[in-house]
C-alpha cells in the first residue's frame, strides 16, 4: 500500500490545498501525492495541519455503500482527521452509518499500518539471539532488536507458559524500528532450559518409560540445582537481574498470560525499574501450593514443591501426562483453541513448541513448574502495589480468549480504573501474535503518551477528556495483499455497569455485521 509520508519539525506545519508545498524546515521524505489522485481523492477538498510524522493510508471510500458523486459531496460525507499526529499520525475516516437500533451515529474507522513487508521494500529489523549466564549452570536465553536506537525507550516482552521469546517475533521486527526491544525465555522454558541434568540418574538407574527424557528423574541433585524450583518468585528475580545487568535502564514491560502475571509481580517489587506495564490477557493467578514465606505452616503440609529430584510418585504422574501433553496433535489442538482467527499462520509457533518438548530437561521442568508454590504476592496484591507506587498500567485483551475471558480483564480495570483498557475482537489468548498490527499500534501510542507526559493523546482518543467514555473503533490494516478489520473497544474510567453491558451488546452487533460483510 502506497503512503504519503514525511517527517516534520516539532512545530505545526500546514500542507496547502494543492498538496504542493511543505515548510522547507522539515527533513521530509518524498511525498507520493499521486496516491491520492489514483484513488479518487480530491486533494483540493482538504486542508490538514500536521504535527510530527504522518502517514496517509488508503481511505477505502467505497466501503459501506459510500458513493460520493463529486468532491464536494465527498468532503461533506467523510470527515478526515489527523489522529495523534505526533506519533505516527493515522488518518481517521468517519462515515455516517446506522447501528442495529436504527439511530444515526458516527462509526469511526481507523486505518493503521501492517507489519513491515520486505516485498514492498519495507525493512524488518534483524533479531539477535543471545545467552547470558545468571547463576552457575542457569543460562537465560533472550532476543533483542533495535538496540542501535540509542536514546529510545527499552521495551521488554515476557512470554506465556509453554512458549518463549520467539512468540514476540512480530513485535521485535516491527517495534525495533522505534524502540530497543527485548524478549526473554523464563528459566525452565523456551531455550532457557538447563544445559546439564539437574538430577542425573545413577549408573544403575533407568527410566521407567523409554519415550520420556531422563533429565531431572534421578535420585540426587547436583549442587547448582539445590533448591531450584521454576516458580513465579524465581522468574521475578530473573527479570530483575536481566533489567539491572543486561538492559541497565528502566523498561516498559509487556507480558502475555503467565508473562503478564510475572510482569506485574516484577513491577510491584521493583517500581524503580519499570516505566510502565502492559498486560496482554494476563493470567490472574499462578501456582497451586502455598508460598513457604507467606504461609510457612501451611506449606509444611506439602512434602514436595517443585524442587529436584522429583519424588517417585511425581515421576510416574509426569510420565503419564507428558506423553499426552507433548504430543504434536495435542499442541495443535491447544493452538487451535486459543487462536480465534484460524487463518493466522502458527506454523513457526507450533514447530518451536514441539522443539522445546524434545529437550531432555523439558518433562521434569514441566513438573517443577506445575508443582511450584504460589508467588509471595498475589495478582491482586501486585495491582495494589503498582497503584500505590504510581506504576502506569495498560490493558490489551483479546475478547474471545477461552481461558482469560473478558471477565478477568474487566476485573483488573475495576481495580485500576485509570488504566487504559483496550478490548480487541476478534482476538483470543495471544493477541500480540494474532493481531500484531493492532497491538504494535496501541503499544506505540501508549508509550509515547507516557513519554510525552500526556501531551500526546492515548491511542484511539482524539481528546484527553475522552478517557471518561467508552468508545468503539474499527481498525483496518493491510495483511498479505488484502485488508483485515477488527473492532477495538476503549473502556473509560467513568462508565456505569449498564453502559458497559449496552456497549458490549453494541460491539457484538458491529462485529457480526463486520464479519458478514467480509464474507
Amino acid at each position: 500500500m502506497e503512503t504519503l509520508s514525511y517527517g516534520s519539525a516539532p512545530c505545526c506545519q500546514v500542507v496547502n490545498s494543492n498538496w504542493k508545498s511543505v515548510d522547507k524546515s522539515s527533513n521530509s521524505r518524498k511525498s507520493k501525492v499521486s496516491y491520492f489522485a489514483n484513488h479518487g481523492v480530491d486533494c483540493n477538498s482538504y486542508r490538514i495541519s500536521l504535527c510530527g510524522s504522518v502517514r496517509f493510508y488508503d481511505m477505502v471510500l467505497q466501503q459501506r455503500g459510500f458513493r460520493p458523486q463529486n468532491s464536494a459531496e465527498g468532503s461533506r460525507r467523510i470527515k478526515l482527521k489527523v489522529y495523534s499526529g505526533n506519533y505516527d499520525g493515522y488518518v481517521i475516516g468517519e462515515e455516517e452509518s446506522r447501528d442495529i437500533s436504527g439511530l444515526e451515529e458516527h462509526a469511526t474507522k481507523v486505518l493503521i499500518p501492517g507489519l513491515p513487508d520486505e516485498s514492498k521494500g519495507e525493512s524488518e529489523v534483524s533479531i539477535s539471539s543471545c545467552f547470558r549466564e545468571w547463576k552457575p549452570k542457569l543460562n537465560i536465553h533472550y532476543e533483542k532488536a533495535g538496540c542501535d536506537n540509542l536514546g529510545s525507550s527499552h521495551v521488554l516482552f515476557l512470554p506465556g507458559f509453554g512458549v518463549g521469546s520467539f512468540h514476540y517475533e512480530k513485535q521485535l521486527k516491527d517495534l525495533g524500528h522505534d524502540f530497543r526491544v527485548w524478549a526473554l525465555d523464563f528459566l525452565g522454558q523456551g531455550m532457557s532450559l538447563p544445559f546439564e541434568d539437574p538430577a542425573p540418574l545413577s549408573k544403575e538407574g533407568t527410566t521407567s518409560n523409554g519415550n520420556i527424557s531422563s533429565w531431572g528423574f534421578g535420585d540426587e541433585t547436583e549442587p547448582w540445582a539445590t533448591k531450584l524450583v521454576y516458580s513465579a518468585d524465581l522468574w521475578q528475580e530473573q527479570v530483575r537481574y536481566f533489567v539491572e545487568e543486561v538492559i541497565g535502564e528502566p523498561v516498559y514491560i509487556v507480558g502475555n498470560s503467565l508473562g503478564g502475571y510475572v510482569a506485574l509481580y516484577f513491577a510491584a517489587c521493583n517500581p524503580h525499574l519499570v516505566k510502565g506495564v502492559t498486560l496482554l490477557n494476563a493470567t490472574p493467578f499462578w501456582g497451586f501450593l502455598p508460598n513457604p514465606v507467606k504461609s510457612p505452616r501451611l506449606a509444611k503440609i506439602f512434602p514436595w514443591a517443585g524442587t529436584f529430584p522429583l519424588p517417585s510418585n511425581i515421576k510416574r504422574l509426569t510420565e503419564l501426562l507428558w506423553e499426552k501433553i507433548s504430543d504434536p496433535k495435542s499442541i495443535a489442538e491447544v493452538l487451535n483453541q486459543v487462536y480465534v482467527d484460524h487463518s493466522t499462520n502458527v506454523d513457526n509457533v507450533f514447530s518451536r513448541i514441539v522443539e522445546i518438548t524434545r529437550h531432555p530437561a523439558a518433562a521434569a521442568s514441566f513438573a517443577s513448574i506445575m508443582c511450584a508454590p504460589q508467588g509471595e504476592l498475589s495478582f491482586s496484591e501486585t495491582l495494589s502495589r503498582c497503584r500505590t507506587n504510581n506504576v502506569p498500567i495498560c490493558l490489551m485483551y483479546g475478547k474471545e480468549d477461552p481461558w482469560v475471558t473478558p471477565f478477568w480483564g474487566v476485573q483488573v480495570k475495576n481495580k485500576v480504573p485509570e488504566a487504559p483498557y483496550y478490548q480487541i475482537s476478534p482476538a483470543g489468548h495471544c493477541p500480540h501474535d494474532e493481531v500484531p498490527e493492532v497491538i504494535n499500534f496501541l503499544l506505540r501510542g501508549w508509550i509515547r503518551n507516557l513519554e510525552s507526559q500526556g501531551s500526546l493523546s492515548l491511542p484511539l482518543l482524539e481528546e484527553l477528556d475522552s478517557i471518561k467514555h467508552t468508545i468503539d473503533r474499527e481498525l483496518e490494516f493491510p495483511r498479505e495483499g488484502s485488508k483485515k478489520s477488527v473492532m477495538v473497544k476503549f473502556l473509560g474510567s467513568s462508565v456505569s455497569l449498564w453502559d458497559r453491558i449496552r456497549s458490549y451488546i453494541k460491539s457484538d452487533s458491529k462485529f457480526r455485521n463486520l464479519a458478514a460483510k467480509s464474507q
